[in-house]
Parts: C-alpha cells; sequence; structure tokens
C-alpha cells in the first residue's frame, strides 16, 4: 500500500514483545506527511488508524506508562 509517493514501509512495535498483540506504523509516512498510520500487524489488509504526530506520541507515552 502507498499514499502519495511514499510507500508504507511497516516497522513492529517494540512493545509488541512475543504476546500476539502487535502493532505497526510507518515512520516515514509520519516524516513526510505528519500523520502516522497504525495497524494491527496480525491483519495487514485490514483497517490502517491515521493519526497525528501529537496522538500518537501520546499513545507511545500511554503505553509506556501502563501496567500491562
Amino acid at each position: 500500500m502507498t499514499t502519495g509517493t511514499v510507500p508504507l514501509n511497516w516497522v513492529k512495535s517494540s512493545y509488541s514483545g512475543s504476546g500476539g498483540t502487535c502493532v505497526e506504523w510507518a515512520p516515514a509516512q509520519a516524516m513526510a506527511t505528519g500523520v502516522v498510520p497504525v495497524r494491527d500487524s496480525k491483519r495487514a489488509d485490514g483497517p490502517v488508524l491515521s493519526v497525528s504526530v501529537r496522538a500518537f506520541a501520546g499513545l507511545v507515552a500511554l503505553a509506556r506508562s501502563a501496567d500491562l
């Protein structure tokens, strides 16, 4: 999948671990457009959530602070 001229090269979250709950994001798209695509790695052809860089930073901060 591509958006505009930037290919969506997905990167798995370092917080995904081995529990099967994996989140991927596309950092090149975020840098080029300011929009961060996020998806479930188990459903590569599934829906993509697009959030602002600021919102994504908030999600990361929440994940870091949560007792998961």
